[in-house]
C-alpha cells in the first residue's frame, strides 16, 4: 500500500520574510541583514544627499534654458543639440583628452619604478616611502601657486637653477608658451599625483606570496618573465583601480590649468571642466553648463566600464 504523499509546502513570499523579520523571527540571519542595512545607512543618506540629489536636479537643469537671474524655459533636449555643433566644448574635450593620455602614461612611468623600489626591505625605505607620497597632501590649488611661483622668470627658481647646471643660458618663460606650459604642469602632476599610484601598486605588489616569485627565479625567469607572467596578473586589479582613479582626475582637471595659466597661453589650455565652467558662471547658462555636465559624467562611466572590461580577470585567478 503506496504511503500517503506529503502535503506540499507553500512557498513564502517576500512580503512574509520581511514581516518576519521585523518582528524579529528571522534568527541570526535576519538580525545580521538589517545589521549590515544599519551599518551602510550613514553612506547611503549621505550618497542620496550629496551626489544622487544633485544629479537628478542637474539632468533637470540640463532641460532648460536656465539663466542666472529670471524664469527657466523647458527646451527638452535643445541643449544636447547645441552640444554637437560646439566647437569650442569639442577643443576642450580633446584637449583633456591628450592631457589625460600624457599624464596618465608619465604618472605610471614614474609609479611603477618607485613602487618596485620601496618594495623590498632597504636602508631608509620608509623615508623614501614617506617622501614619495609626501606631495600627495600638499593640496593641488597649492601646489599650482607653488609652481608659478617657481616658473616665474624674474623670482623663480627653475630658470636660475637650471643655468648654474648650464641646460640654459637665459631665464626661459616656462608658462608663456604652449609647448613649455603643457608640459610644466605635466611635471607638476606628476610630482603631486604619482604618490597615490605608487601607494596603490606598492599594496598589491606586497599582497603577492614570495614564494611565486622564489619558484619562479629558481625556474629560472627573468625579471621581465617574472612581471608579465607573475606579478601583473596578480596585481592586475590594483592596476585598474589605479588607472581609473588617474584618468578620472585627468579628465575632470580644472585646478591647475584655472591658477597656473588662466587657460592661455592663447584659450591653448582649455580643459573641458574649465569650458563647463566658463559656459556656467562666465556666458550665464547655466542650463547648457548642466548638460555639458551631464555628458562628461556619461563618458567618464563609459571610460570607467571599458577599463575595466579590458582590465578585468578570469574567475578564478
Amino acid at each position: 500500500m503506496a504511503s500517503p504523499a506529503a502535503p506540499a509546502t507553500r512557498k513564502e513570499t517576500w512580503k512574509e520574510k520581511l514581516r518576519r523579520s521585523l518582528r524579529g523571527e528571522g534568527g541570526v540571519v535576519g538580525q545580521e541583514r538589517w545589521l549590515g542595512v544599519l551599518l551602510i545607512l550613514p553612506a547611503l543618506v549621505l550618497l542620496t544627499a550629496f551626489f544622487l540629489v544633485p544629479l537628478v536636479m542637474v539632468g533637470w537643469m540640463s532641460l532648460h534654458n536656465w539663466p542666472l537671474l529670471g524664469r527657466p524655459r523647458f527646451i527638452g533636449l535643445r541643449n544636447y543639440a547645441t552640444m554637437l555643433t560646439d566647437t569650442g566644448f569639442w577643443h576642450a574635450l580633446w584637449f583633456s583628452a591628450k592631457y589625460t593620455i600624457v599624464v596618465t602614461i608619465a604618472i605610471f612611468a614614474v609609479a611603477f619604478p618607485l613602487a618596485f623600489f620601496v618594495e623590498r626591505p632597504r636602508p631608509f625605505v620608509g623615508f623614501f616611502r614617506t617622501a614619495f607620497f609626501l606631495p600627495v597632501v600638499l593640496g593641488l590649488g597649492s601646489a599650482s601657486l607653488l609652481w608659478v611661483w617657481l616658473s616665474n622668470v624674474d623670482f623663480g627658481l627653475f630658470s636660475p637653477a637650471l643655468m648654474k647646471l648650464g641646460l640654459i643660458d637665459r631665464p626661459v618663460s616656462w608658462l608663456m608658451q604652449p609647448t613649455s606650459a603643457f608640459i610644466s604642469i605635466i611635471v607638476m602632476v606628476v610630482w603631486k599625483a604619482s604618490g597615490t599610484s605608487i601607494v596603490l601598486l606598492l599594496t598589491g605588489l606586497q599582497a603577492i606570496p614570495p614564494e611565486l616569485k622564489e619558484a619562479a627565479s629558481i625556474d629560472g625567469a627573468r625579471g621581465w618573465q617574472r612581471f608579465r607572467y607573475i606579478t601583473f596578473p596578480l596585481i592586475r586589479r590594483t592596476f585598474a583601480l589605479a588607472l581609473i582613479l588617474s584618468v578620472t582626475h585627468s579628465v575632470l582637471a580644472f585646478d591647475q590649468f584655472y591658477i597656473i595659466t588662466a587657460g592661455g597661453p592663447d584659450n591653448s589650455m582649455l580643459s573641458a571642466v574649465y569650458w563647463i565652467m566658463n559656459t556656467s558662471f562666465v556666458s550665464f547658462k547655466l542650463g547648457y553648463g548642466a548638460a555639458l555636465s551631464i555628458a562628461l559624467l556619461a563618458l567618464l562611466v563609459l571610460l570607467s566600464i571599458v577599463q575595466l572590461y579590458l582590465l578585468r580577470t578570469k574567475e578564478g585567478q
